[in-house]
């Protein structure tokens, strides 16, 4: 079970769900039907689980060429399991790894029928556009705004859940802010970690083609923009969401994406990347406690 787990990288997902939970709590403002709540917590899981997997299927033979003869680097630590990448170590079978995603994916589909038919667009969406992204590794760093979309699926989702008619500008606000953080905080900090394995196989990614001087400012310039978005998020919400909330979010942000963000711009290093990376990966929930509170409090 764990290679499987690690296949879909279950902690680093575990921590993406957060997001979501901050979302749908952001607009409704409370806590959804209890029923409701544990069928969004399933899908979640079950579309995180899926979405993973999809990504080391695709791209399995890539992982392959860049980890030969070298062995799998470092990591994170929220994804520094000696299983990582067990398709292209040979721990689990393709077929094994296709009935998993099958299997998982299968369940995020019904989840989000049940939820509201709508979501099952975006179920199909991400799994198309995680393949593409993949597939985009040796083609173009433009592939991280297909990334952005990627890990905006699911707090999208999150909205026509308990809000199944919401306000297109604030869609797009939403939007905007969720791509920003991953691509300043997740995107290219992965992409500066596996460096050296990437120029190996030819891959196109930020900080290879801009090199790291530009690839880290634009890490400081999406994670400012991101904290800066952050301040407007209260708008979405009916909660009278005041000064106190605010200061705590900005608060998050700057030591979670801000703070790293320019450290790696600094020393361009692959440590610092890694930071950053798990910085910014518990920024969702973060976010998730810091509305937690407001709502219990309000």
């Amino acid at each position: 079970m764990k290679r499987f787990l690690a296949l879909s990288r279950s902690t680093h997902g575990i921590l993406d769900i957060a997001m979501p939970g901050f979302v749908a709590l952001l607009w409704l403002g409370g806590f959804p039907p209890w029923p409701v709540l544990l069928l969004c917590l399933l899908t979640a899981v079950a579309g995180y689980t899926a979405i993973y997997a999809l990504n080391d299927l695709v791209g399995v033979k890539v992982d392959q060429e860049k980890f030969a003869g070298q062995g799998i680097n470092r990591g994170y630590s929220v994804e520094a399991s000696d299983m990582r990448y067990p398709l292209a170590q040979n721990l689990i079978s393709m077929r094994g790894g296709i009935a998993w995603f099958l299997f998982w994916y299968g369940l995020t589909l019904v989840g989000a029928y049940q939820l509201n038919p709508a979501i099952v667009i975006i179920v199909i969406a991400v799994a198309v556009l995680e393949a593409i992204y993949c597939l985009l590794l040796k083609v173009t760093y433009w592939r991280t705004l297909v990334s952005g979309l990627v890990k905006s699926a699911g707090p999208i989702a999150a909205v026509y859940v308990v809000a199944p008619d919401p306000s297109l500008p604030q869609l797009l606000l939403l939007l905007v802010w969720l791509m920003l953080w991953e691509i300043g905080g997740q995107n290219i900090p992965a992409d500066w970690n596996d460096i050296d394995e990437d120029r190996r196989v030819g891959a196109k990614t930020i900080p290879l083609v801009f090199g790291p001087r530009r690839a880290g400012m634009v890490v400081v310039v999406t994670l400012t923009l991101t904290v800066v978005i952050s301040a407007f998020l209260p708008f979405m919400s009916p909660l009278p969401l005041g000064w106190p909330y605010l200061v705590a979010s900005i608060t998050a942000g700057f030591l979670l994406l801000l703070l790293p963000g320019f450290r790696l711009h600094r020393s361009h290093g692959a440590g610092q990347a890694a930071a950053l990376f798990d910085r910014a990966s518990l920024y969702p929930l973060a976010q998730l406690v810091i509305i937690l509170v407001a709502v219990v409090l309000t």
